[in-house]
């Protein structure tokens, strides 16, 4: 990668060409939660888990830059994510 590459990512993400990296972080973690969701319907509970895993880690390294109500819409998400997947591992 060139020493031009990175001002050149920053240029086009400031001119709004590329999504703010919070955008794509909220919606990895919405996609995450919910494959931990089928995952866990479908009985891989070890997938599940690491599903829930990077979902909270990608939550962790954002939650700084957003909003209180994208904060509480993403804890709220991973929480009932993380209860349906206790119910499972209980339940089996």
């Amino acid at each position: 990668m060139s020493s031009q590459a990175a001002p050149d990512a920053e240029a086009a993400a400031i001119d709004g060409q590329v999504p703010p990296v919070t955008a794509i972080a909220t919606e990895i973690v919405g996609s995450l939660s919910l494959t931990a969701l089928a995952y866990a319907d479908a009985n891989d509970l070890d997938s599940a888990g690491v599903a829930i895993d990077i979902a909270s880690a990608a939550f962790e390294r954002v939650k700084e830059r957003l909003s209180a109500d994208e904060r509480l819409a993403i804890t709220q998400l991973l929480t009932e994510t993380r209860l349906a997947y206790v119910r499972k591992r209980e339940s089996r």
